[in-house]
């Protein structure tokens, strides 16, 4: 039963590791309409504002997957069955 959770919670944290990469992608290509709305705004005070809490947003939704994949990579590999020697 063990070594099936292991397993399962391993295959889990690839599948995370591919959606982290496709949230990086996403991340970037939201980012870009917010710099340019910024620009196109001619850089006044509020248009920065909004720009920053904007992208501040974006990052935090691409930053705390990634802390959340390695503590839940350190807690699968905490819980790996002992190897018992042959």
């Amino acid at each position: 039963m063990s070594a099936t959770l292991h397993m399962l919670l391993g295959l889990l944290l690839k599948f995370g590791a591919v959606a982290m990469v496709f949230n990086e992608v996403r991340g970037l290509i939201l980012a870009a309409p917010v710099l340019y709305g910024m620009w196109a705004s001619g850089g006044t005070g509020m248009a920065i504002y909004l720009g920053v809490c904007a992208l501040g947003g974006i990052a935090l939704s691409v930053i705390v997957p990634l802390f959340a994949y390695k503590k839940l990579d350190k807690y699968v590999k905490s819980k790996k069955p002992a190897e018992q020697p042959a």
